[in-house]
């Protein structure tokens, strides 16, 4: 008997989610709570996009309106700040137990480095885009999934701050994908796509002419 006979089940077996998943990630009674998870973590992304994409400071407290830096985009120094942060990375490349990665160090020397002004206009648009669709409720799953890729780049480069702290709860954000948006723009637009396009739109028939035919 073949070892491949042994290990592989005899019929498709699903196992299904715990109550309390279920109830956490896809009950809409516990939607608030992922409301007020999301309106946090757009907050944070958004702030941060828009910041680098004017040059002045729109969180809510003390430096609200004031001139913080140059715009990352749309001046004669794009991608200068995004070369001033990889600069600050690959300092951090040496010792025994490097913060940066000699993997990652590479990949910022040889192509983001290069790429200083494209990669400065990725990151201040994503930043703004993935706060308006957690704040608006629009492809809350994806948006968060998208944050979560920008905070693990930003923690591979040697950035803390606040990273470990969104990218955590923006990947419970991803689990309850179902219900995250049910108080935003998702409660109307996944019923319409499915999970996944399989909904209203995907069924939608067009009406058939039946032909003419002349007596």
């Amino acid at each position: 008997m073949k070892i491949t006979e042994v290990i592989r089940p005899k019929e498709v077996t699903q196992v299904p989610e715990p109550p309390i998943a279920r109830f956490l990630l896809a009950d809409t009674r516990m939607a608030w709570l992922w409301l007020i998870v999301r309106l946090y973590i757009g907050y944070e992304w958004i702030t941060a996009g828009l910041d680098k994409l004017t040059g002045y400071s729109f969180t809510f407290d003390a430096s609200f309106g004031q001139k913080v830096s140059s715009p990352w985009v749309f001046g004669a120094h794009d991608g200068a700040a995004i070369k001033g942060f990889v600069a600050g990375a690959l300092a951090q490349v040496g010792g025994p137990h490097p913060t940066v990665q000699d993997w990652y160090a590479s990949f910022l020397q040889n192509v983001v480095l290069p790429n200083a002004t494209v990669f400065a206009y990725l990151v201040t648009f994503g930043e703004v885009l993935i706060g308006l669709g957690l704040i608006l409720g629009v492809l809350t799953g994806i948006a968060a999934f998208f944050g979560v890729f920008m905070n693990l780049n930003f923690l591979l480069a040697g950035a803390v701050s606040i990273n470990p702290v969104i990218g955590t709860l923006a990947i419970f954000l991803v689990l309850a994908w179902r219900i995250a948006g049910y108080y935003g723009i998702d409660s109307y637009l996944l019923p319409l796509l499915g999970t996944p396009w399989t909904g209203t739109l995907a069924h939608k028939k067009t009406p058939t002419v039946s032909p003419v035919t002349s007596s």
